[in-house]
């Protein structure tokens, strides 16, 4: 079920205001109803106030209609009219969602219609365009159990049915996704590039070694666009009537697909716009935070990167897809697709647990597909753009460190950050080349001569020529000779508390070149 507030995070792209009965945004909401003139009994928790323009009797009709909530859409709009409007709800309890004039019914009816009842839940806990069902009837119908999957291979829906089931069937539904093993085999029998060139249903036979009972297989497609599979466990190619209905069925589940798409998209879109306006700092932050239902708290900035060997674009945006899948309310972060990065506002004090969703969304990905990701320090609704550069820079260090490396955060690894920065910076000629450090390193190329890691241990070692020899596995008078032609060649100052910040900062920016 989806709340008031994830409704009106959607609405308010539509210019949709609310107007008093804050507390009102947390309420479910199950049913949409409209005023009908020939039915008295009208009742739903959304009622659109089509026929009227006035806040009273828009009020009336929800008030008659027990509704939480009424959409009305008056002749003008302005500051007096969302304070009548606030004044009128508390009054009678019912929340009240003011529209921009300019934005037809039809619009709003579509919206509202798609999201209240796309999110419903039935008493089998099932929603009224449900893939399940779905599946059950089509497994009811053929006698044999059913998956449907998406265009790559995830599992979307099955049958309660397990007639003719097989081990891979069951490892597909426990994994949400069809074994990898399963899927080599498919590619090598050339099963998925027959279902991208043909509508036919065909029959893969039987593979013990693989768990595989025998399959009958149809594409589900949109106009040329292959938007999923649809799979029968079967012993035999389905025949008549059942080999028709596989068909029929496959029609029908690309019809549920591509509504199922269109309020995603639509709902992605929304979100993405309201999370860019976040990290580029070009809005009221904690008004956007609240639409996007994340509240008053800290929240962490993740940016991920998402790859294979042979393509970037479509492993980050089926990243993307991945993070926003499913009704935001009944997700933890808000996600942005900006440039080859994919941004989420997660809130999370600790970075274990943007570290957790992150694994999470690895585990929904291909095995190929390579994810790299950084995660910023916690940061309130106005430190959003810093964080967005911090979760960059922290991506930066992940993607140059080894595999399998935990995704780094900025408060963890800040110290790395600032040391990728001063070599960075080294690299393009704005360190001091002709500083003491500079003339040092040059003198150990030319004479292979040890001068800048002595000074380097020395350094670190806060002057302790023991600890310094030890660190270097030489003896402490070797040290202070080395210090003592260092300083015949180079003002060093070594007593001087700045020179030896300085020094030190200067030997940690060229660390890797020295």
């Amino acid at each position: 079920m989806i709340t008031l507030d994830r409704l009106l995070n959607v609405l308010g792209g539509y210019g949709v205001r609310l107007c008093g009965r804050p507390e009102a945004r947390s309420a479910l909401l199950r049913s949409v109803a409209m005023p009908d003139a020939s039915d008295h009994h009208v009742a739903g928790d959304v009622l659109l106030a089509v026929g009227t323009c006035s806040i009273d009797e828009a009020v009336r009709w929800a008030a008659a209609a027990r509704a939480t909530a009424v959409l009305v859409r008056p002749t003008r709009v302005g500051a007096d009219v969302e304070r009548e409007a606030a004044a009128i709800a508390d009054r009678s309890g019912v929340a009240v969602l003011l529209a921009d004039p300019v934005v037809s019914w039809s619009q709003l009816a579509g919206v509202v219609y798609g999201l209240v009842l796309e999110s419903r839940e039935t008493a089998s806990g099932r929603g009224p365009t449900d893939l399940f069902s779905l599946a059950d009837n089509l497994a009811d119908t053929i006698g044999g159990a059913v998956t449907i999957e998406d265009r790559h291979s995830q599992v979307l829906a099955y049958s309660r049915s397990q007639q003719a089931g097989d081990p891979a069937r069951l490892e597909t539904i426990l994994g949400r996704r069809v074994p990898e093993r399963v899927r080599e085999l498919f590619q090598r029998q050339g099963v998925f590039a027959r279902l991208a060139a043909t509508d036919e249903p065909l029959f893969v036979p039987a593979d013990a070694d693989h768990g595989l009972t025998g399959r009958m297989a149809v594409a589900v497609r949109a106009g040329r666009e292959l938007l999923g599979t649809v799979w029968v466990s079967c012993d035999s190619p389905l025949t008549g009537v059942h080999r028709s209905a596989l068909a029929d069925g496959a029609r029908t589940v690309a019809l549920h697909l591509l509504r199922s798409r269109a309020s995603a998209d639509f709902e992605r879109q929304v979100e993405s716009d309201l999370v860019t306006r976040l990290l580029e700092g070009d809005a009221d932050a904690e008004t956007v935070l609240s639409r996007l239902g994340l509240g008053p708290r800290e929240t962490r900035v993740i940016a991920v990167r998402a790859h294979t060997p042979d393509d970037s674009h479509a492993a980050l945006l089926l990243a993307f897809e991945q993070a926003t899948s499913g009704f935001g309310w009944s997700r933890p972060g808000r996600s942005a697709l900006l440039g080859d990065t994919l941004y989420t506002v997660l809130p999370a004090e600790g970075a274990e647990t943007a570290r957790q969703w992150i694994a999470a969304l690895r585990t929904e990905l291909p095995a190929r597909v390579r994810v790299t990701a950084g995660v910023s320090a916690p940061a309130e609704a106005a430190d959003l753009p810093a964080a967005r550069q911090e979760a960059d820079e922290c991506l930066a260090l992940h993607e140059s460190a080894e595999p399998g490396a935990v995704p780094p955060a900025y408060d963890e690894s800040w110290d790395d950050i600032l040391l990728r920065r001063l070599r960075t910076a080294a690299r393009s000629g704005r360190t001091p080349a002709r500083g003491p450090v500079g003339t040092l390193l040059r003198h150990d190329q030319r004479h292979g001569t040890s001068f800048v890691v002595t000074l380097r241990a020395w350094l670190e070692s806060q002057g302790d020529l023991t600890v310094a020899a030890e660190r270097l596995g030489v003896h402490p008078n070797t040290v202070r000779n080395r210090l003592r032609k260092m300083g015949e060649l180079v003002p060093l100052d070594l007593f001087d508390p700045r020179r030896r910040l300085a020094m030190t900062i200067v030997l940690a920016a060229l660390e890797d070149l020295a």
